[in-house]
């Protein structure tokens, strides 16, 4: 049914990225990895067998963002994640021994040939458009064994065209339409006008990956009339940003997570870095909701029961106004922080 050998896998060593300290463990010493293997569906299972149960797997690429017309520096936030992520303390308080560090999915050959295109020439935008397209199969190769194998999967971007791999390869594991709730001022509902980051929402949904979606956080101004009338025809609803502003988070929250709930499909958490306040972003905003309330989001949605991914989408160290190692390090710490809403809120979660 799938590719045992995972062809476009890179393993990840954390080994390279922790600054070791006598006397402490930091979590990239106490995490699990992934072995080097003949079979990657084999190895899986084995790690699943053994009590892992939740997937860290990243994707370098900002290729779906500049198809979209947007700016690259999402190709960064995967290292910057691995920098400050696997240097915290391991500690009893934190589920650590829940997780299997994956890797990245291979992107160096079309992060290589995208650099040389430009988006505003229409023939090369066709071809940004086209690399995007083969990152989709390389990242539903390396997602659907995990699923298959009983994995939570956290995806770490590159930008939010990897929503639609992600809920292809589940739909596919599942045989069910899935759900989505997405932390976004954007519905990525734009036409299938050729794959990118604005439109992995509309290519799931016509695919049947994706039967119910709410949006939280959505500016109306920075969508199409074309998007919120196609997203409407599907069904689909939203909690504006400004409705956010006029009443408490909490009680929105509730709404959303009864409504996911009543679905009872597998569902995906989606989080678009750039609807946070002042975060390093593909689109860097000043306006969203505020750190905290992205932290509850992720804490409220992740302790559904039939939860099955948090993708952490955008963030762009390179975007950041005082420069890239400021984005790094700010980058770095909000992807971390929001892995931990994660992994704290699965503990929440019924029993039977």
């Amino acid at each position: 049914m799938f590719d045992q050998f995972a062809e476009f896998l890179v393993r990840t060593d954390p080994q390279y990225w922790v600054r070791a300290r006598e006397g402490e463990t930091r979590i990239g010493q106490a995490i699990a990895c992934l072995p080097a293997s003949d079979n990657y569906q084999e190895a899986l299972q084995n790690l699943r067998d053994a009590g892992r149960q939740v997937a860290l797997v990243g994707v370098p690429e900002s290729i779906g963002p500049r198809a979209n017309l947007g700016r690259g520096g999402a190709e960064l936030s995967w290292e910057a994640f691995l920098t400050q992520f696997l240097n915290l303390q391991s500690s009893p308080a934190l589920p650590v021994q829940d997780l299997l560090l994956v890797g990245a999915v291979d992107c160096v050959d079309l992060m290589t040939e995208a650099a040389t295109l430009r988006a505003e020439e229409p023939h090369e935008l066709q071809r940004l458009r086209e690399l995007c397209a083969i990152l989709d199969r390389r990242v539903e190769q390396v997602l659907a064994p995990l699923f298959a194998a009983g994995f939570e999967v956290v995806l770490i971007g590159g930008g939010h065209n990897n929503a639609y791999p992600l809920l292809s390869a589940l739909h596919r594991v599942t045989e069910q339409g899935c759900g989505a709730v997405n932390l976004d001022p954007h519905a990525d509902f734009r036409p299938r006008e050729g794959r990118h980051s604005g439109n992995g929402f509309s290519y799931a949904y016509m695919d049947g990956a994706l039967e119910f979606y709410h949006v939280m956080s959505l500016h109306e101004g920075k969508n199409t009339a074309t998007s919120l009338r196609n997203f409407s025809d599907a069904g689909f609803r939203y909690h504006s940003i400004h409705r956010l502003y006029d009443m408490q988070f909490i009680d929105a929250m509730r709404d959303v997570v009864a409504k996911a709930a009543s679905w009872q499909v597998p569902l995906g958490i989606e989080v678009d870095v750039d609807a946070i306040q002042g975060a390093p972003a593909s689109a860097y905003a000043t306006t969203g909701v505020t750190m905290s309330q992205a932290f509850r989001y992720v804490s409220e949605m992740a302790a559904l029961a039939n939860a099955r991914y948090l993708h952490l989408a955008e963030a762009a160290p390179a975007c950041h106004p005082a420069g890239e190692a400021a984005g790094r390090l700010h980058a770095g710490q909000l992807l971390s922080e929001l892995t931990l809403a994660w992994l704290l809120a699965r503990e929440r979660r019924p029993t039977s």
